[in-house]
């Protein structure tokens, strides 16, 4: 599996764009810059297989409808995050307005769900906390979990916004915990990590 990050929108978002043996990708957090994130596919030969959004603050999926018009595929999005995240309520002006649309091909997901997509299996695990909804991709064979905003290198996602919860959080960050220790997490904002070296440096990690 290759892994292409593209950094977006003021928030700097990790958008990451997967790809196994074919031209299909998946396509995780399309959060800005639609026109940056649709050249990068294009030039790379790449379609899109489908979305995968780790959870809906709109500085996430904001550029997902105009990307999509151009590569129509399933979005894949827990449902407790889809109640609201394609409404007017989802906004943080200046930076962010309103979503655009709603998908048109909702793929709901929830925890334990398993798919392959591009040639490649990986299963969902939720992970509520930042949101009701918040959700990992993990690629168990390729040893990659992408954790969205729930674990970041060196810190977890905000649990004081609407829908944030401390006490998910910490059952969240414990289920992460337990993974093999060699796992690589890609978050989506700031670098990369290993669970191995989250359990040793991050306070919230050692702490649950």
């Amino acid at each position: 599996m290759h892994i292409d990050t593209i950094v977006v929108g003021s928030f700097e978002v990790n958008c990451y764009i997967l790809s196994g043996a074919g031209q299909e990708a998946m396509l995780i957090d399309p959060g800005s810059d639609a026109d940056e994130i649709i050249r990068r596919l294009e030039h790379d030969g790449r379609r899109v297989a489908v979305y995968l959004l780790t959870h809906g603050h709109i500085d996430h999926i904001y550029a997902l409808s105009e990307v999509h018009r151009r590569f129509p595929a399933q979005v894949a999005l827990h449902a407790d995050d889809n109640a609201w995240a394609f409404l007017e309520v989802n906004q943080f002006p200046p930076d962010y307005p309103p979503p655009r649309d709603s998908p048109p091909t909702l793929r709901l997901v929830k925890d334990g769900s398993s798919f392959r997509d591009c040639g490649i299996d990986y299963t969902v695990v939720a992970t509520p906390g930042h949101t009701p909804g918040s959700v990992c991709y993990h690629f168990p064979t390729e040893n990659v979990l992408f954790t969205g905003d729930t674990l970041f290198a060196g810190s977890v996602g905000r649990t004081d916004l609407p829908g944030g919860s401390p006490r998910a959080m910490t059952s969240s960050l414990r289920r992460l915990k337990g993974l093999a220790p060699a796992t690589r997490i890609y978050p989506g904002h700031g670098p990369d990590s290993t669970i191995e070296r989250e359990r040793q440096s991050n306070f919230y990690m050692r702490d649950v």
